[in-house]
C-alpha cells in the first residue's frame, strides 16, 4: 500500500522517489484503471512490457503478482495475464484509489467516494469524541493552525487536512476505520483541483473554518455535533466539485 499522502504530494507535480518495482506497479495500474488496458483484455506480453518499462522479468512477475493481490489482473495458463472485472478490484486499496485520480471519473462514482467515506468517518468521530488523547487534540489543533498558514498553497493544505482526518481515524481506536483513509485523500486531491485559481484561496480558508469548527466537536466530546461538522465539511467539498463540474 502507498504512503498516506503519495497522492496529495504529487499534485504540484514534484516526483516521488520510487523503485523500479513501484515505478512498474504505477504505470500499469493506471493504464489499467484509465482503460489504456481495458477491462476483459490481455496485457502485452512479458518481452513487450519488460521493453516498455526497461525492467527485467523478475521486476515485472512482481509487479503484476502484486497487482493481482489486488484484485486487477488474473494470470491464465495458455492465455496471459487479463485485466479483470471491475468488480474484483479491491476499491479500498489506497494505491487502486489513488490511481482513480488519473482517471475521468463518473460522477456517480465520486457520489459512491463521498458516500462510502461519510459512513465510515462518521463512526471515526463518533467513537474518536470519547477516545481521543490530549495529545491527538493537541496535534488536530497544530495542523489546523498549518492549514490557517497554507492557504495560498494546494499541497500543504490539503495535506495539513489529511493529517487532521487521519489523526481522527487513529482516535477512533478502531484499526479498520484506516481503510477511510485512502477514501479520504482521494477526495481532498479532487477538491484540490476542482477548486478554480480565483477562489482556490476563499474555498481553502472555509474548509481551514469547518475543519477547526470539527477538531472543537471533537474535543469537547460531543458526538452529535462533530458528525454535524462532518456532513458540513463534506457538503463544502462536494459543492466545490459540482461549481468544477458546472464550469466545465
Amino acid at each position: 500500500m502507498s504512503e498516506a499522502g503519495s497522492l496529495l504530494r504529487s499534485l504540484t507535480g514534484r516526483p516521488a522517489a520510487r523503485n523500479f518495482h513501484t515505478f512498474v506497479i504505477n504505470e500499469i495500474g493506471v493504464a489499467i484503471v484509465t482503460g489504456r488496458f481495458a477491462v476483459g483484455s490481455v496485457l502485452p506480453s512479458d518481452a513487450e512490457m519488460m521493453g516498455s518499462y526497461g525492467v527485467s522479468r523478475t521486476v515485472l512477475r512482481e509487479a503484476l503478482r502484486t497487482l493481482e493481490a489486488k484484485g486487477m489482473v488474473e494470470a491464465r495458463p495458455k492465455v496471459g495475464t487479463r485485466v479483470s472485472q471491475r468488480s474484483r478490484w479491491n476499491l479500498f486499496d489506497q494505491q487502486v484509489l489513488a490511481w482513480h485520480f488519473e482517471a475521468k471519473l463518473d460522477p456517480s462514482f465520486v457520489d459512491g467516494l463521498f458516500d462510502i467515506r461519510h459512513a465510515l468517518e462518521a463512526r471515526a468521530v463518533d467513537l474518536a469524541s470519547t477516545r481521543r488523547t490530549a495529545e491527538q487534540i493537541r496535534l488536530m489543533k497544530y495542523w489546523v493552525h498549518q492549514m490557517e498558514l497554507a492557504r495560498a498553497d494546494m499541497e500543504a493544505h490539503a495535506l495539513a487536512n489529511l493529517e487532521i482526518h487521519r489523526l481522527i481515524v487513529e482516535a477512533s481506536e478502531n484499526p479498520l476505520l484506516r481503510s477511510a483513509v485512502g477514501l479520504i485523500e482521494l477526495t481532498l486531491a479532487l477538491v484540490a483541483v476542482a477548486a478554480g485559481e480565483a477562489d482556490e484561496t476563499a474555498v481553502r480558508g472555509r474548509q481551514t473554518t469547518e475543519m477547526q469548527q470539527l477538531v472543537t466537536a471533537v474535543e469537547a466530546g460531543d458526538a452529535g455535533a462533530a458528525d454535524a461538522q462532518l456532513r458540513s465539511v463534506l457538503a463544502l467539498e462536494t459543492a466545490t466539485l459540482e461549481a468544477r463540474r458546472r464550469r466545465g
